[in-house]
């Protein structure tokens, strides 16, 4: 049986491994990374658009999950 130190960090690394899935597909989307996407001003130049809204929300989550992961691990 696993410890729970290696099943936290199993659970980590598959975390880590879907946020940045979700950060390339963001990029992709996008065909830029959020910080131009920031810069670009894209949420209000879509018409707050709740779709680019919600894409923005979700991809700084993402990014401020990844940051988290690699700092505990």
């Amino acid at each position: 049986m696993r410890s729970l130190n290696e099943l936290s960090n199993t659970e980590l690394c598959q975390k880590l491994a879907e946020y940045k899935l979700m950060d390339k597909m963001f990029r992709e989307r996008y065909g830029m990374d959020f910080d131009e996407f920031q810069r670009k001003r894209i949420v209000k130049e879509s018409g707050n658009s709740f779709q680019v809204e919600e894409d923005y929300c979700n991809w700084e989550l993402v990014l401020d999950g990844i940051k988290t992961i690699k700092n505990v691990q």
